[in-house]
């Protein structure tokens, strides 16, 4: 895959929402193009409420009631804005777009008042401070990551590394989390192809385990805990999907989901923003084969093509200093998993995993490991080179 150059242009919508056109050709325009919508100014009333038994953070944004839950094909709010079918995106086309979220869980805005401690005595609240914004990763409606060029697929990376280089230098912000969630089972509201990065004022409960986990494994053997888990499970060999010059993805030994992948880089980095070129480049083609496997996992016979398999993909990245410095210690890495667990059959998350957080997987790591590895396109086509101009 040649690297391409990414042009980057900022406009705003008509409610003063920030939006990012990320072009592979120069000199679109885009970003000039006014919103037509009669809008009124943003504004959002998010709220983060303190669980002490749990020592988490809550965010309350009682306001996401009322978004758009999914329109019609030709109403979509993510497709772009043609003719008097005004949109999102007031272009008329785009590459790779990044947006405000209309309807965010975290937003900057004026917080509602606060209880007095004697009023609510259990209540102890802070504004909702933080960033949501929409990633778009092409224009087309019917597609979805999978169909992606390599060439968008690189396109989508310098946009979520711009976004966490941009969003982890901001005061209020102490995790950048890009993330994808795909199908209806999953809870996706909007059909079209996108992601979304959140910008928390906190560090999210997985992220503060792991740091907490890396920092005590760094005490006890004054080594890396992420690391130390690559190269076990690169030395074990059985849980290995795939691998290249620059990044392994594995089934985790004690993967919670049916069917999971943790993609890293070889050469550890703290966040999105510290890839290199060639990191990069190998990241695109590697991401599209697996999200392309997972889209063959549950084929249903006699229907001619495979249902989209549900997933959600999570970037895994450092906590950062109010400074915005990351925290070296940390591991970037992709959790892709489904909640599917065969044909027609989802993984709940029922008693032990919701009451309890204890998790119980259906599936052997190994055994999954194995039927993902075998539905990579890329190994298909070391199979059966012959065929290799039909892969996507």
């Amino acid at each position: 895959m040649r690297t391409r150059q990414v042009f980057r242009s900022t406009g705003r919508l008509a409610d003063g929402r920030e939006i990012i056109y990320y072009d592979e050709s120069p000199d679109t325009g885009r970003a000039e193009v006014a919103d037509r919508r009669p809008l009124p100014p943003f504004s959002s009333g998010s709220q983060l409420r303190y669980d002490p038994l749990l020592d988490e953070w809550v965010t309350l944004a009682a306001h996401r009631q009322n978004r758009t839950f999914l329109p019609p094909p030709d109403e979509c709010p993510l497709d772009p804005t043609r003719g008097d079918r005004l949109s999102e995106i007031p272009a008329g086309d785009y590459d790779v777009v990044v947006f405000e979220n209309r309807f965010p869980s975290l937003a900057p805005a004026p917080a509602p008042p606060e209880p007095a401690a004697d009023d609510d005595p259990a209540l102890t609240a802070r504004p909702g401070a933080g960033r949501c914004e929409v990633v778009c990763f092409t224009s087309d409606h019917s597609a979805s990551f999978g169909d992606l060029s390599p060439e968008r697929a690189r396109t989508v990376v310098e946009a979520w590394a711009d976004r966490t280089e941009a969003l982890g230098a901001r005061s209020d912000v102490a995790h950048v989390y890009p993330f994808e969630n795909r199908g209806i089972e999953i809870g996706v509201t909007l059909q079209h192809p996108h992601g979304q990065i959140y910008a928390y004022p906190f560090v999210p409960p997985r992220i503060e385990a792991m740091t907490e986990a890396a920092r005590k494994h760094r005490a006890a053997t004054g080594g890396n805990l992420f690391d130390r888990v690559v190269a076990d499970e690169r030395r074990a060999g059985t849980r290995i999907v795939t691998e290249g010059e620059h990044w392994t993805a594995f089934v985790p030994a004690a993967a919670r989901w049916p069917y999971e992948v943790r993609l890293f880089p070889l050469r550890r980095v703290s966040t999105l923003a510290e890839l290199d070129t060639a990191q990069r480049d190998e990241l695109a083609r590697m991401y599209l084969d697996l999200v392309r496997g997972f889209d063959t996992l549950f084929p249903q016979p006699g229907e001619g093509t495979d249902p989209p398999t549900p997933y959600i993909a999570a970037w895994h990245q450092a906590p950062v200093a109010p400074d915005g410095t990351p925290d070296g210690e940390f591991g970037l890495h992709l959790q892709l998993f489904t909640l599917r667990r065969a044909p027609g059959k989802l993984k709940y998350l029922a008693g032990s995993e919701s009451g309890m957080a204890a998790w119980i997987n259906d599936v052997a790591p190994e055994d999954a490991a194995e039927r993902i590895r075998t539905a990579l396109p890329s190994q298909a086509a070391a199979a059966h080179p012959t065929d290799s101009k039909e892969q996507r």
